[in-house]
């Protein structure tokens, strides 16, 4: 008898190179913010490890990071890298639009809570995330090659 086996048991979700990248990449992102608010303020800001907006785009460096380990493992003309592409552009692109917008609309309603409120980022913020994104994804490639 022959049994089809399930690509998943051939790999593990631990080696799975398109998500370790993006999962690295976003808390290198929201680690820089942390780290930034301490610099600047000299003060710890829990809420940057898990908070919207700021530099760099977590968004940004995430989903670029899954972009390109994506087109390094399957190739960067394949449907599944296209796929991945649109999907980042529509993110940074709702980034720098709609999530901007709103987050200063409500900066300007509530101001008392501004901080909180601001979700969106500018496009030097996106592209900060973009090309952390990129930069984590070619390091992961090349451990990934370095170990096969």
């Amino acid at each position: 008898m022959h049994y089809y086996k399930f690509p998943i048991m051939h790999s593990s979700i631990f080696t799975n190179y398109p998500l370790i990248s993006s999962i690295v990449a976003f808390f290198i992102a929201q680690s820089i913010k942390f780290f930034t608010t301490w610099y600047k303020e000299r003060r710890w800001d829990v809420k940057q490890f898990v908070g919207s907006g700021g530099m760099p785009s977590s968004h940004s460096a995430t989903v670029t990071a899954l972009t390109a380990s994506v087109g390094f493992q399957e190739g960067f003309g394949g449907p599944l890298f296209a796929t991945a592409l649109v999907l980042a552009l529509i993110v940074m692109y709702d980034a720098t639009g709609v999530r901007l917008q709103a987050g200063r609309q409500a900066e300007v309603s509530f101001m008392s809570i501004s901080s909180f409120l601001f979700i969106g980022h500018t496009p030097p913020q996106v592209m900060a995330g973009g090309l952390l994104g990129i930069l984590t994804a070619v390091i992961g490639h090349l451990i990934t090659v370095a170990s096969s």
